[in-house]
This record gives structure tokens, sequence and C-alpha cells, in this order.
């Protein structure tokens, strides 16, 4: 009896543990209320596929070192179920284990299940498959696919709910999200549109998963659930009821790359900017899309024509190093709007004009607590106010933090993080060739067969669209002809010579006329479509056309999406180049391959047995599988692979797709700034450099995926290329920079300290070395005056304390971190009566 009884108080005991931790989510029209309490979120998409899950404790521990509160996801369908109802939650796919370690951290989850998720992502995150179901539309009033949607959300609600991972039971998710960005679109669909949106808010709140739902860019969301705001800006957001919260799901912290484009960034002082507004007007959720952005591996990434680099400028940067001062700056915008945390959930701000451009938004509280912002929207002049009976400096485009209604505690405009810039140390694949397994030790290859060389190749009249024919199974389709031409045909009436006209949807093509390549021709991410006039030398008798067409990631946006075909649909012709004649070829019978007969024979593993080495290494060819074994670099940092060399394929290391590669589409030679102003309205196309180079030269190859020795590197080049080009490429940190005024504010952690301590300290400049066992070796330069320039690029101006230098060794060098206060009572006065800053820039080791 008294075991039983043992064992039942020991019971009640885990029921009890197990229980207590349950939190109550809810909102009301000022914030999102945890447990009874308005909570300020700060969240930060990190999208758990596009890293793997080695990196994922340290991006999200580097997450919350920055002030992070939620991680917020999209659930990726077509990754989870490949095929209709086989899944995969395996390796990046392990969505339970991600969400698992976020609470571990002790962050909240925010979980977009879409399951439309957009994302750049291969078809906007839809399996293939459910192109196929009879008389289905997507995201439309559509009983097809209501019931597919419906199915798979409710198995991610329910695995979530089987792990006991929402709030409602003790786990770390707070909010789901339900279809995605609809709104955007939703007037092509018509009348269909509004009961589509209604019924998925229905099922959404039907699953019952104790937190609320929202729904981005939907201003008619229907209650319950919360429509919320995704932009560069989002500070001019109103929900579409006053019993909502002012919520925004996506601040895009930079813009995805595109092969064939330039790259794009976005100033931390903008971005900073942005956010500081929405929290000024009413906001209390706000998202980072992306906080780290990571890579697309395999043929993951969308568009088309979206790059393997999902890097997107984001905090923490696509090999999961934090940037600097993006990360840094963000971190203390965090904690200037924690202090003002109790006064912004309380009430709602009062906004008054302080002059042009000018404006002040200051929240109390019942007990006499008060926090204000002050914003200057001009995009160019500085300005100087007048508020509570003190004067304020406020750069243009900046918003002043103000917790206690008094003191600034950080202005968005005036940086007081360290800057890095990233070096990457090249290391030859050709390295060590004498040992059997050194890297680069030597190449093998096979020869992709041009044209039909596979069992299943089918004959159809007419020319076929391609994502119908291969649903998608390879970006690859052959399109193979044969025809008889008598030497006296019209068309030959100059020679052989004739003109192949081809016509295609996308995304590009490559032309081979009886085994040779005559001619190849690719869109781009603003028209996939290729048109091309090829000359070609045709012989009397039998010729072959082949015809190889590519994608290069599925549509993933816009009404209707989902239909965007690709391949070559026509027509297709034989130009003749005197007389006009033609022959029209796109109603013949056509022979159909789908995909390459080196992918179906397991080439991407590297381990058949039809490999050759011998006789010489075949270069800048079409369509050759290339082979290669090697060692990892050594030590701990992050590792790419550099193209540059080759043209156009996929990789594989260990038989695991880093992604596609096209260092051979170089970016437009206009567009690109050597700074980029970041005062005014940002745009995706505002601030672009790498003008004139590869979009993409450098690609991510995760540590965890290489062994010390033994690895195995096998390529796919489409194009032609010398892949004994080849370097690995481990990235470094080349210098570490800050630039203080003597008008910034003090630093945060001073913010506690009385005010008698801080009106007599000064701003401070402080440099820390990236890692513990790293201390800062040299200074590289060192300028109290009127420096000018950026990091790496830093001059003396028409002033400078001739002590600065020495005074920043004599502190810096030898130390792991180390801070200098910005005054002349520390530097010297090199030029009285002028504001004056402190430039430096040092390297570690």
């Amino acid at each position: 009896m008294r075991r039983r009884t043992e064992i039942l108080v020991l019971l009640i005991c885990l029921v009890i543990v197990t229980t207590s931790f349950a939190s109550t989510v809810t909102y009301d029209h000022r914030a999102i209320v945890i447990d009874g309490k308005r909570r300020v979120l700060i969240s930060g998409s990190i999208h758990y596929p596009r890293s793997t899950p080695e990196m994922w404790p340290d991006l999200i521990q580097k997450s919350k070192d920055g002030g992070l509160d939620v991680i917020e996801t999209y659930v990726f369908w077509n990754l989870h179920e490949p095929v209709r109802n086989q899944y995969n939650f395996e390796g990046r796919n392990d969505l339970v284990k991600f969400v698992k370690l976020v609470a571990e951290a002790g962050l909240y989850v925010h979980l977009r299940i879409g399951p439309y998720v957009c994302a750049e992502w291969n078809y906007g995150g839809f399996p293939l498959w459910l192109h196929f179901i009879p008389g289905i539309k997507f995201r439309t009033d559509n009983e097809p696919f209501k019931a597919e949607m419906q199915r798979f959300t409710a198995k991610i609600v329910e695995m979530m709910k089987q792990e006991k991972l929402y709030a409602s039971q003790g786990g770390p998710i707070i909010l789901s999200q339900i279809e995605n960005e609809y709104g955007n679109i939703d007037s092509a669909y018509g009348a269909a549109a509004k009961p589509y949106i209604k019924w998925a808010a229905g099922m959404a709140i039907s699953l019952d998963t104790g937190v609320p739902w929202v729904m981005c860019q939907q201003s008619d969301a229907p209650d319950p659930i919360i429509n919320t705001c995704n932009g560069f800006y989002c500070d001019q957001f109103t929900p579409n009821s006053n019993k909502k919260p002012k919520m925004w799901t996506e601040n895009w912290s930079g813009w995805f790359l595109s092969f064939g484009g330039t790259v794009p960034y976005r100033p931390v002082e903008d971005l900073a900017f942005a956010v500081a507004r929405f929290f000024q007007r009413g906001g209390t959720f706000q998202n980072y899309y992306m906080y780290h952005g990571g890579t697309n591996f395999d043929r993951t990434p969308g568009g088309p024509f979206i790059a393997t680099s999902y890097d997107y400028d984001a905090p923490i940067d696509e090999y999961g190093q934090v940037r600097q001062p993006k990360w840094g700056h963000l971190r203390d915008v965090h904690k200037a709007i924690k202090l003002c945390e109790e006064a912004l959930i309380a009430t709602d701000p009062k906004i008054s004009s302080l002059g042009p451009n000018l404006e002040a938004a200051v929240y109390k509280t019942g007990s006499g607590g008060c926090s204000a912002f002050l914003a200057n929207i001009d995009t160019k002049s500085y300005a100087t106010v007048n508020f509570n009976g003190n004067s304020y400096h406020l750069p243009a485009w900046s918003v002043s933090i103000l917790p206690d209604c008094k003191n600034v505690v950080l202005n968005t405009a005036k940086v007081n993080s360290m800057s890095v810039i990233p070096s990457f140390m090249h290391e030859s694949l050709n390295t060590n060739a004498d040992s059997t397994d050194s890297i680069g030790s030597g190449w093998s290859w096979i020869n992709e067969p041009i044209g039909i060389s596979k069992a299943s190749a089918f004959n159809k009249l007419g020319l076929l669209e391609q994502i119908n024919t291969t649903a998608d199974k390879s970006d690859y389709l052959w399109y193979s002809l044969s025809m008889n031409i008598k030497g006296d045909e019209p068309f030959l009436q100059d020679g052989s010579q004739t003109v192949l006209h081809v016509e295609s949807l996308g995304h590009g093509l490559h032309a081979f006329i009886n085994g040779k390549l005559a001619g190849s021709r690719t869109g781009n991410s603003d028209n996939a479509k290729v048109k091309v006039d090829i000359p070609i030398t045709v012989v009397p008798g039998k010729n072959t056309i082949d015809l190889l067409s590519l994608t290069v990631g599925l549509q993933n946006y816009g009404a209707f999406f989902d239909l965007s075909g690709a391949g070559i649909t026509g027509p297709v012709k034989l130009n003749g180049l005197s007389n006009g004649s033609s022959i029209d070829l796109s109603s013949q019978q056509w022979t159909y391959q789908v995909g390459l007969k080196g992918e179906d024979s397991g080439l991407p593993s590297g381990s058949s047995s039809e490999w050759v080495s011998q006789p010489a290494l075949p270069k800048n060819q079409p369509l050759i599988w290339y082979k290669t074994n090697f060692d990892a670099p050594t030590g701990n940092d992050p590792v790419a692979l550099d193209f540059m060399g080759m043209g156009k394929g996929e990789a594989w290391i260990n038989g695991q797709s880093i992604g596609r590669y096209w260092p051979a589409y170089i970016a437009s030679n206009s567009g690109c700034t050597d700074s980029c102003d970041y005062r005014g309205p940002y745009s995706a196309n505002k601030c672009r450099k790498n003008c004139g180079k590869p979009s993409q030269q450098l690609y991510h190859v995760p540590r965890s995926w290489l062994k010390p020795s033994g690895n195995i590197l096998v390529l796919f080049e489409e194009m032609g290329g010398d892949p004994t080009q080849l370097a690995f490429a481990t990235r470094k940190m080349g210098s570490l920079c800050s630039h203080v005024s003597d008008s910034h504010p003090l630093p945060m952690d001073m913010w506690g300290l009385d005010s008698k301590t801080r009106r007599a300290s000064n701003p401070t400049l402080s440099l820390s070395c990236p890692s513990p066992n790293q201390v800062i070796s040299a200074i590289k330069f060192a300028s109290f005056g009127t420096p000018l320039g950026t990091c790496g690029s830093f001059s003396h101006g028409r002033c400078s304390s001739a002590k600065a230098h020495s005074i920043v060794q004599k502190v810096c060098v030898g130390s792991t971190s180390c801070s200098i206060d910005v005054s002349t009572r520390t530097l010297g006065d090199p030029c009285k009566g002028v504001k004056k800053s402190l430039a430096v820039e040092v390297s570690c080791a």
C-alpha cells in the first residue's frame, strides 16, 4: 500500500511539473500577451533547412545574444512530403529538433506553417505532386487543394502537439501562421479569394493550438486571426481591428541574390531606423527576415534564377558568423527598446510634431514612467529639436530613443559597434598531389552523353512543356529530333548553312547539332524566356538536333505562379539564309529524355565504377562529370569552394549537394556604388555591389559534411570549365574597426549608472577579437580628429591627434578586447572647437 501511495505521489508530481510551465498566449490591441503580461518581442527568421543541425545551436545562441526573444521559421512542405504520404523529418529537415533547440536556449518560436511559403524557395514550398492532382487549383476556393492543405497543416500541428511544443503545452511555440502574403495577389483570384481566406482561417483555428494565428499582408484576415505587415518599413501599418496588436512579420534585413544579379545590401543605420520607427509608432512585435539567411543547398532555390547563397545581408551571415556592425548595432537597438518596454506596453503613443519632418512619440506608464522616441525623417538635413525643455541633435533619417524621456540611450544613425572585414584564405585543390587521398590529388571524369541515352526515353508529337514532363525530378529535359535533309533543299542554297530558331519558356538551353555544341542561351531573373537564332551547319542525309532544356529553380511568387511553364514550347524552325524559306519542326515527332544518365547512375555519390582518369583531363567542354578526393582544410573556420574557372552545374561533397554553381554568370557593370547613403527610403535596388563580377563565386561547404581526409567532390559541369582551378576558401577575420564620435551616446551598459557618473563619462570606442584565444596584434590605423573613410580605407582628415596611435597601441595590443574614452582628455585636442571622432582599425591573431 505504501509503495502504491509513493507511486501515486510521484505521478501527481510529474503532472504538476509537466503542466506548470504551460503558458497562456493571447493578445490585445497593444501586444502579444503571455501569462497575462503584454510583451515587446524581437524576433528573427532562421530557416532550419538552410543551415545544418550542427550549426543550429550556435545560430540560436548568437540570436539570443543579439537580443532576440523569438525565432521565426517557415515549414517547407516539399521537403517534408516529397512524395505524397511519404515524409522526411531527418537531418536538415528535423523540424522538431530545431524547435526544441530554440526552447533549450530559452527563446520562443513563431511557426509559419503556410503551407505556401514563397521564401525564394522552389515552387513556393509546394511539392510538385500537388500539381498533378485532378481538378486542383492552388490557393483558391478549390476542394482538392483545400483538402491537401488541411491534411499537411494538421499533420504539422499534430506533430508539434505530440512533442508538447505549443506554449499551451509548456513548449516554445507562441504563434503560428496560415497562408502567406495572399493579400498581395488575391484580387487575381476574383470572388473565390474571400471564401478561401475565410476557410483557411477557420481551418487553422479548428486545429486548437492554444496560441494565436496570424496572416501576413492580409488586410481582411477574419477574426481572431491577426493581420500583420511585411516590408522594408511598417511604421505606418495599422491592423484591421483595434483589438489586434501591430505586428511586423518580415522586416527585410537585406535582399536575395539572383544569378546574373549584383549583390544587394542594406545599411544598418537604415534598418535600425525602420525598427525604431515601428516601435515609436505603436508596434510591439518585430521580426527580421532574415536574421540568418543561410544556403540554398541542393535544388531548393526558386525564383527562377535564385542563387545558392541566401545570405540576405542578415545580421548572422551565410557561414554562421555575426556580421558587424549590423549584428552589434541592432543588439544595442534591442537593448534600448527593452529599456522602454514597461512604457511601451502600458499605453498607446502620444505623437506630436516637433517641426517639418520631426516627430516625438511619448509613452507613459500609470506609475509615472516615461519613454520617448524622437525622429528626424528628413532625408538630408540634420536637426536640433527642443523636447521637454532640453535640446537634442538628430541626424537625418534617424531616431533617438529616450527610455526616461530625458537621456538619449541610442541614436539609430550613430553606430557604436565595431565593424569586421571578413577575408577568405585560399588553398588550392592541387596541393599535396603526391598523396592518393590528398587535396585534389587527381581528377577522374565521365562524359554525359549528348542526346538520348536512357531506356526510359519516349516519343511524342510536338513540343512538350518541361515541368509537366519532368515533374521537377531534374533540371534537365532533352528534346531530340532526327531528320533527313536532301542536298537540294531550298534553305541549303547557300551551301550547308542554315539558322536554328528556338523559342523557350525558359530557363535556358544548349543546342547540339550532330553531337556538337552549336549555341546556348539563358534567360534571367527578370525574363526567364529564351528566344535564340543559332547559325548551324547541317549535312545532306541524316542530321540530329539535340536540345538540352534546363530550369534554374521554379517560380515561387505571384498569382497562379504554379502555372508558370518552362521548356521549349516553340516554335522550333530551320530558317534559310538567302530566300527566307524555313521548315517548322515544332509538330514533328520528338524524342524526350527526363534528366541525365549520370543522375540515374548515381554519379553524385562518386561511387560508380565508370570513372576514368586517362588519357588527359578534358577541360572547357560541356556535359562532363568530374570527381576528385581531398582532405578537409585544417582548423574550424567556415569553408567555401571557389568555383572560378568553372561554368555552370551542381556540386556534391560526400554525396550531399552544396547546390547549383554558376560563376560564369557575370553581373551587370552598372548600378553599384562605393558607399550607399542610408538616408532615405530603401529599396531592393538602392544599395548594390559586385558589379562586373560573378554573382556568386564562393559556395558554402558545411564543416559537418567534411571528414579529415578521404572526402569526395563530384561536379556536373554543364557549360564547360577547368576543375583544376577550384580552390578552398576558409573564412577568416581580416580587420576589426570602430569609428565613434565625441557626440555618440554612452555605451548601452552604462545606462544603469547613476546620473552623476554618466555625466562624467564619455563615449567609448570598444574592440573585441571574435575568438577568445585571439588577441589584438597590430594597430593598422588610429586617428582622433576628423578621420575620413570607412573600415579598410580610413585616412587622416584635416586634423589628427599626434598621440592617438600610440595611446591605442598601448591600451589594445596584446589584449583580447579594449576600450578607449573618446575625449580630448584622453587623446588630446588637435583642433579646438571642432567636433571630433576616433577611428581605429586593428588585426587579431
